[in-house]
């Protein structure tokens, strides 16, 4: 059942050694499906093609760098995550993955459900028409406006991340004359085998309400005491970028059992629990993510075994997949404009982007995969560093590549996996101006996220 957790960098920071990386594939020109969104395809004449356009055409009209996102790969992943949970499961989408109105519209029209953390996110959910009902608001350190416009709203679950937060939505709800359907987010104790800055369970970071000490029982405590509070459940959040069950089983046990000791000390089943998200997606060829079904099989087994060890009636399960749905799903189109061979050690091909439009590398050692896809070609592999344009040593796209040999200014390079966090944490470093998203579908090409100009860049800049 447990599987090895792919570093979304490497655990703690550690740097890989130099030399890590496997040797080159057989087929350059080859495009594995595994970590390619599901209409990409190589035309007859080696261009590759997604949604049925060829990414020449798609540079030309819309620019590099772009993100292009395949929509009937997105909306797939959306029903194969409903379909697997079923009626019994609610599944919400992790906003903060990729977040924009039209991403709103198409999760509302396939039926999941929506987790916010931040104002901006919250009124582009309330702005796409998502019925506040399905949204979720997250967060550790709420402000006063984002609480109130969330519980005017009527969303249908605040969860609460600390004791000061308990009090401040309950006063927020009460002078609005609301009772607010809220979850208490707990750190299990679980150590998830992905990078530290991602690791969300452990006792030793910002998010949640321990179980150790009985600060999460004390917390139970306070919110069923307040008027202006339903507590609904637990959620509980591991990590991001897991391949393991094993850290989920854990949590699980735990969170069952801290619902156990509520029903003896309140007298009050809670009727619902959150696990989170977190599971991982394939970046490169040796990873072996689970499909939606394995997942709910294997989180509902657990679930069930342990309410039923504990004499507790079976809650209702939610999920809070993001990467899993949106990451596979788009790949970030680059123009090379210079190849630097430094004999004996690699090739450095520069891109017309970088770390400020995939920061992910340079944060924690992400890795990801990359193809020529404006042509093919026979020759021999090269060890190469796809590296951005702007002006730090670390400003690297993918550290470790083979691409073929002749690879040249003007080609174009393509790096899958990319729809989840590389435009929702893109910056304007060095001034640069945020690439576009595109969505293609059937023949058709749409920009859902226009490409930044320099006219915003100055709009904000007052003088």
């Amino acid at each position: 059942m447990s599987r090895s957790a792919h570093p979304a960098g490497p655990r703690h920071a550690d740097v890989l050694p130099e030399g890590h990386y496997a040797g080159p594939p057989a087929d350059l020109n080859s495009l594995d499906p595994r970590v390619w969104s599901r209409t990409v395809r190589r035309n007859a004449d080696g261009v590759v093609t997604v949604g049925g356009l060829d990414v020449t055409a798609l540079a030309e009209e819309f620019g590099t760098p772009a993100y292009f996102l395949d929509e009937d790969d997105f909306r797939a992943r959306c029903r194969a995550w409903k379909d697997a949970f079923g009626a019994e499961a609610d599944v919400f989408y992790a906003g903060k993955a990729f977040l924009s109105r039209a991403i709103v519209r198409w999760l509302n029209e396939e039926g999941l459900h929506l987790d916010v953390c931040s104002g901006g996110e919250l009124a582009t959910a309330l702005d796409a028409g998502m019925p506040a009902e399905r949204i979720a608001l997250h967060g550790n350190n709420k402000s006063t406006e984002e609480i109130t416009r969330a519980v005017e709203a009527g969303v249908g679950r605040i969860v609460l991340d600390s004791f000061q937060e308990i009090v401040r939505v309950a006063h927020i709800a009460e002078r609005l004359g609301r009772r607010q359907r809220v979850q208490i987010r707990v750190t299990v104790g679980v150590e998830a085998h992905t990078h530290e800055f991602i690791a969300t369970a452990h006792e030793d970071q910002k998010f949640g309400i321990a179980l150790a000490g009985g600060q999460a029982a004390e917390a139970v405590r306070r919110a069923l005491k307040l008027d202006g509070l339903e507590l609904i459940g637990i959620h509980s959040h591991i990590g991001s970028q897991i391949f393991d069950m094993a850290g989920f089983e854990v949590s699980a046990r735990r969170v069952v059992q801290l619902l156990t000791e509520v029903r003896d000390e309140h007298g009050v089943e809670l009727p619902e629990i959150d696990l989170g998200g977190g599971l991982g997606i394939a970046y490169t060829s040796d990873d072996d993510p689970r499909e939606p079904h394995e997942i709910a099989a294997a989180l509902g087994d657990i679930v069930r075994r342990e309410c039923a060890a504990a004499g507790l009636a079976v809650p209702r399960l939610s999920v809070e997949p993001g990467r899993a749905i949106v990451g596979p799903t788009a790949f970030t189109l680059y123009e090379v404009g210079t190849v630097k061979e430094l004999e004996g050690l690699r090739t450095y091909v520069s891109v017309d982007g970088g770390m400020s439009d995939n920061i992910r590398t340079a944060l924690y050692d992400a890795e990801y995969s990359v193809a020529l896809v404006s042509r093919t070609s026979d020759a021999e592999p090269m060890l190469s560093r796809v590296v951005g344009k702007h002006c730090e040593s670390g400003d690297i796209v993918v550290r470790d590549a083979f691409l073929p040999a002749d690879v040249a200014p003007g080609d174009l390079l393509a790096v899958p996996a990319t729809g989840a966090y590389c435009r929702s944490m893109a910056s304007n470093y060095n001034h640069s101006l945020r690439p576009p998203v595109v969505a293609v579908r059937d023949g058709v090409a749409r920009v859902i996220v226009r490409r930044e100009t320099e006219e915003d860049l100055l709009r904000l800049d007052v003088g």
